[in-house]
């Protein structure tokens, strides 16, 4: 017990936020998320293998573990962030925010997160009175889950990276990577207990708390308490002009200023109608112009998987394969094989074919300039060396385009086109 502090009781609150968590733990709902979650690296594990042309079934259990854990760190970030400003359930409107967010999906894939279904219902609010949703508590959840989201995203949004080839604006197929990143998060979240007397054994808070207004009348007499809940966070983008892990934290930096900036509004809101609407406004174009940012700076950027005069540029290394316990990888420079020159994909599969038994000596620049020389095992099974270069003047094959339209935005493009095409 604290009484008037000026110091936010962690020790105290802490535990009761893992007890919290535990108990989601044994919650069906929160293992159904993670076996929904499954199925999305089940899929783009597919993509891998489709791209490498060989098993990697074990990587599977690897993704689904690591997010897992990393989803259970988040949640304890997000559950202390929340208590801390005071977000509830009670006023943050998740019974509209989902079913929004769901139909906005069927517009576009990336309006499916809160910041678009949130900014939407807190305008809303303020310019027709419904729904009776307290709008700041609405824009701070968004602001929490995103900032949440900016930090697993600099320690793991890169990992599992798929490689790609893309179109740049000047209409050149290069070499790049998809990054994304699912996790489950149970989240402690606070709800709101209006009209009872204090129970034993409660946490006094200190006066400043909450930073948000509950927003009911009757102030004195209310008691906050803990809710387990299940959350879900997704990432997106691609990486071309720079490695997936330069991308993943120049990505966290913009996301965690986004929600720094938005957290600041929402808590701002309360004070006036103007910085209330500035505060929903900012929720989806702060979002898009993220977004924004990070699709010009890799479209315009100076690609870095692209064909080398000197040697075969390498996109990607397939995990265990012989040219990775030679030590390469991504970005590498493959100049020789057994003293062969090698400058494109038919130089090296010519290479391979002399000498099959054979380990392999392999020559390669790697990406810090170092020059390397190193033998590979023999691998009957890829003639490749687990290698897989980057495009070759234009093809088209597996080609990603940056679409993202949903459903409904399908339909109504393609009506406007027949539209168009009868005139």
């Amino acid at each position: 017990m604290l009484g008037v502090s000026l110091l936010f009781p962690f020790g105290d609150v802490f535990p009761l936020i893992i007890v919290n968590m535990g108990f989601m733990l044994r919650e069906p709902v929160f293992w159904i998320v993670v076996l929904l979650i499954g199925l999305q690296y089940w899929r783009m594990n597919s993509m891998r293998e489709s791209i490498y042309r060989v098993s990697l079934k074990a990587s599977i259990w690897i993704d689904v573990s690591t997010v897992i854990l990393m989803g259970l760190l988040g949640g304890i970030l997000g559950s202390l962030l929340m208590v801390f400003i005071g977000v509830t359930l009670t006023g943050s409107g998740l019974i509209y925010i989902w079913p929004l967010a769901i139909l906005l999906m069927l517009i576009d894939a990336r309006f499916i997160c809160f910041a678009y279904a949130g900014g939407i219902l807190a305008l809303s609010k303020l310019l027709f009175g419904f729904p009776q949703v307290n709008v700041s508590q609405v824009l701070a959840l968004v602001a929490v889950l995103h900032m949440v989201e900016s930090l697993l995203i600099f320690f793991s949004g890169h990992l599992g990276a798929v490689p790609a080839f893309f179109r740049d604006r000047a209409g050149r197929v290069v070499g790049g990577f998809t990054l994304q990143k699912f996790w489950p998060i149970p989240i402690t979240a606070l709800a709101l207990l209006a009209g009872m007397d204090v129970p034993s054994g409660c946490v006094d808070m200190p006066d400043w708390w909450p930073l948000i207004s509950p927003g009911i009348e009757d102030t004195d007499n209310i008691v906050y308490t803990l809710m387990p809940v299940v959350a879900a966070l997704g990432y997106g983008d691609m990486a071309i002009a720079r490695s997936p892990r330069q991308k993943g934290r120049l990505s966290a930096g913009y996301l965690a200023l986004y929600s720094l900036l938005l957290l600041i509004l929402a808590v701002s809101a309360e004070r006036s109608l103007w910085l209330g609407v500035l505060a929903a406004l900012f929720s989806p174009l702060g979002h898009e112009t993220v977004i924004h940012i990070g699709r010009k700076l890799e479209l315009q950027g100076k690609p870095i998987h692209v064909p080398q005069a000197d040697g075969l540029a390498v996109l990607d290394v397939v995990p265990e394969s012989p040219a990775w316990q030679a030590g390469m990888r991504s970005g590498d420079l493959l100049v020789q094989v057994n003293g062969v020159p090698v400058r494109s994909r038919a130089d090296l599969a010519a290479a391979m074919s002399i000498d099959v038994d054979s380990p392999r000596q392999l020559y390669f620049v790697n990406r810090q300039g170092r020059r390397c020389r190193r033998e590979s095992p023999c691998n009957h099974n890829n003639n490749l060396l687990g290698i897989l270069p980057v495009p070759e003047g234009n093809e088209q094959e597996g080609i990603i385009e940056l679409n993202s339209a949903g459903p409904l935005a399908r339909y109504f493009t393609a009506i406007w086109q027949r539209l168009g095409n009868k005139r």
